[in-house]
């Protein structure tokens, strides 16, 4: 019996109903006024994607994108400067590094190398929002664009990495989810269906924890897109990413001298100058593009739903294996959990006391981009 196409919603695979919704939906964007050209039908494919093609929902997504735009007055702050970044790299290494093997930006962020008290002294809330909106305004009109010359089709998703090595729970007070929470909403309401593919690796012991916490309010179509990793995480980095194109505190060949102390030097096609030393080796014919990788996903969906509800009965007294971990002191103290301890190397939350306030779809600092 042959099995049903399913089509993943990004250009060039959609089907005949989604199409239909596209017209619909461009036509009333047309009707409110955006006529700019950088709102194109990729540009719409996202929203419609992220609200699974339902038009009423598209438009109300859309309505409020346009209103926070407007309220945010997003035009004039792409043009201001934030020197206090210079500063902010300190305590918060990140930044668009080269291109995977789809073609794709990959962003870096250092998390377990955070100062979050020191950060936000530099950089407040209000500012750190200024930031966040220039990356993304930059991601969708240089960076992607840069991306999709360079590769010679269109690029439109990021390949994330965040790297958690040093992190510890101390790191989540008030202000952090604060932040958080900040970032995330502008990501998941006014920036969706960005994110390729995030991996999450050297991950602490109390990060399990807030993960099967807060994995319920991530989509599921996100949360197949998310792979979390110990230390052994190389081999799976370097199926999407040559390694002249890793940094070498992530198993790569590329150094300091690539990616500049504190993560302050990018590369990559969008950076003028720069483009000799991009190594990227985009691998033509192997992997999979980005609406491949999509309609996959939904393809195995029907697979991983007795799966999924399985184990979210599971995850409340599932034992966490943690390779690197030998005492529960290692743990550290996370408001929230009483920790348990079968041996050196295998704990799990026995109770969760208070659930912090989440209104978010991602992991932490999940800037990039846009899971929804």
């Amino acid at each position: 019996m042959n099995k049903k196409k399913v089509f993943s919603g990004y250009p060039g695979d959609c089907s005949d109903q989604q199409l239909d919704i596209l017209d619909k939906f461009r036509t009333k964007v047309r009707e409110m006024g955006c006529n700019e050209p950088v709102y194109d039908d990729t540009y719409l494919l996202r929203f419609l994607r992220a609200r699974k093609f339902d038009f009423n929902q598209t438009l109300e997504m859309w309505t409020n994108f346009i209103k926070w735009r407007k309220e945010k007055n997003v035009e004039e702050v792409c043009k201001i400067e934030i020197p206090e970044m210079n500063e902010a790299k300190k305590y918060y290494p990140h930044l668009y590094f080269r291109t995977d093997k789809l073609g794709r930006p990959i962003y870096i962020e250092r998390i377990g190398k955070v100062n979050f008290d020191k950060l936000t002294k530099i950089l407040p809330l209000e500012r750190a929002e200024q930031h966040f909106i220039q990356d993304y305004e930059r991601l969708l009109n240089q960076i992607f664009p840069a991306c999709s010359e360079a590769k010679g089709e269109r690029v439109c998703n990021t390949c994330y990495i965040m790297d958690m090595k040093g992190a510890a729970s101390k790191m989540m007070s008030s202000k952090v989810w604060d932040l958080l929470k900040m970032v995330s909403k502008i990501g998941q309401d006014y920036y969706p269906e960005i994110l390729g593919h995030m991996f999450i690796v050297n991950v602490p012991l109390f990060f399990y924890g807030i993960w099967n916490m807060i994995k319920c309010f991530v989509d599921e179509k996100t949360r197949k897109k998310i792979h979390i990793f110990g230390s052994n995480y190389k081999k799976e980095l370097l199926q999407y990413i040559d390694e002249n194109n890793l940094p070498d505190f992530l198993g790569g060949k590329a150094t300091a001298a690539d990616y500049g102390e504190n993560l302050t030097n990018e590369q990559g096609p969008w950076v003028k100058g720069n483009e000799s030393k991009e190594e990227s080796r985009i691998i033509q014919g192997k992997g999979s593009t980005d609406f491949e990788d999509e309609r996959n996903s939904l393809e195995l969906k029907d697979e991983m739903d007795d799966f999924e509800r399985a184990e979210q009965e599971y995850i409340k007294s599932v034992p966490v294996v943690v390779d690197n971990c030998l005492s529960i002191e290692e743990l550290g103290d996370f408001d929230g959990f009483e920790v348990g301890q079968e041996s050196p190397l295998k704990v799990h939350v026995k109770r969760f006391k208070s659930k912090p306030s989440l209104s978010f779809t991602a992991i932490p600092f999940s800037k990039s981009y846009g899971v929804v």
